[in-house]
């Protein structure tokens, strides 16, 4: 099964899922939401808007210029399918795959005696 590589990226990944629910964004609140530094949210939102997945929006308000980014039509749909195919793995492999049991360790950090 393959997986977009637009959406696979945990930077490109994390801006898209900030955008879901369909609000255009500031580039600072994308930062924040995100962690990402700004050359690294700058390149990524790049990424996305070449392919199409989110809107760059630009504007000016007195000297001062500003970005907003909202999710597309198409980004929603290739984000939707990402997450099919997880689900899809998930539910086939249910069977076959096991969670590994956390191994016990004692508590070292209570001091309290009863």
């Amino acid at each position: 099964m393959r997986f977009d590589e637009n959406i696979t990226s945990p930077a490109r990944l994390a801006i898209i899922a900030c955008l879901v629910p369909g609000e255009a964004r500031s580039f600072t609140d994308l930062k924040r939401a995100t962690g990402l530094g700004d050359g690294n949210l700058h390149v990524q939102t790049r990424r996305l808007a070449t392919a199409g997945y989110i809107e760059i929006i630009k504007g000016q308000r007195g000297n001062r210029s500003w970005t907003r980014f909202r999710i597309t039509e198409h980004g929603l749909a290739a984000l939707k399918l990402y997450v099919r195919k997880l689900e899809t793995i998930l539910i086939s492999e249910a069977g076959v795959i096991r969670a590994a049991r956390p191994v016990p360790r004692p508590d070292k950090s209570q001091v309290w005696s009863s």
